[in-house]
């Protein structure tokens, strides 16, 4: 005869419950750190797998600053070897890049904010510089969107050529330039000035409007149209 002996979630192991409550509550009904925990999987005999994902956020702030962390950087917590460390830097990963997919093709851009929605998934929490250029059709749609150049902490080199190179690849007839300051210091370098000035005045040549340069950090973005500055 068959045993159809429910367990209520009292029964469950602790490293269990977050995954039965997932399955049975949906996953919007998880907090942070449950999530994490199903990540983690398993905890030690001192502390389960919620409770290690509690002191993991409690000591990052966000989700934002725990996708910042390095595979070093995890391992140093207790309890988080080097295959739960890799687990995590992958699902914060596929969150970066699902935020990052847009319908390029329905997205018009309307004001700097919009540009900031589109583009700070790509480059808002990056540890490394980089120079990205977002193109435009004449009804201001986003047509496409590429890097420019990668760099270091404090800065890129930008080649005005490809721009407009890729401008005229894409029909675009307007541009918009961006790039992030992993510092998280939203203010305009002489430098940021210059390449913006000088791919501007390119574009006046050839037809095609810089309608604006946006510094991107983590939570915030500098406009040099808003700023008066393009």
């Amino acid at each position: 005869m068959e045993n159809n002996t429910s367990f209520s979630i009292k029964q469950w192991a602790e490293d269990d419950k977050p995954r039965e409550k997932l399955m049975l509550k949906g996953k919007q009904t998880l907090s942070d750190a449950e999530l994490l925990a199903i990540l983690i999987g398993s905890g030690s005999k001192n502390e389960t797998a919620v409770d290690l994902s509690k002191r993991i956020l409690s000591s990052v702030s966000s989700l934002k600053s725990l996708g910042k962390l390095t595979l070093s950087q995890l391992m140093q917590f207790k309890g988080i070897g080097e295959a739960k460390a890799v687990t995590i830097l992958a699902a914060m990963e596929l969150g970066r890049r699902r935020g990052s997919e847009e319908e390029l093709e329905l997205k018009k851009i309307t004001s700097s904010k919009s540009v900031f929605e589109i583009m700070q998934p790509i480059i808002g929490d990056l540890l490394h510089e980089e120079f990205w250029v977002v193109f435009l059709n004449n009804s201001n749609k986003v047509v496409y969107k590429s890097q420019l150049s990668k760099g270091g902490i404090t800065g890129t080199v930008v080649d005005v050529r490809i721009v407009f190179k890729m401008a005229f690849e894409q029909n675009a007839v307007s541009l918009i330039l961006c790039h992030n300051h992993p510092s998280g210091v939203l203010q305009a370098s002489d430098a940021d000035k210059q390449i913006t000035q000088k791919i501007k005045e390119a574009g006046k040549m050839l037809e095609i409007n810089v309608l604006d340069h946006l510094i991107i950090t983590t939570y915030d973005y500098l406009s040099f149209a808003d700023e008066g500055l393009l």
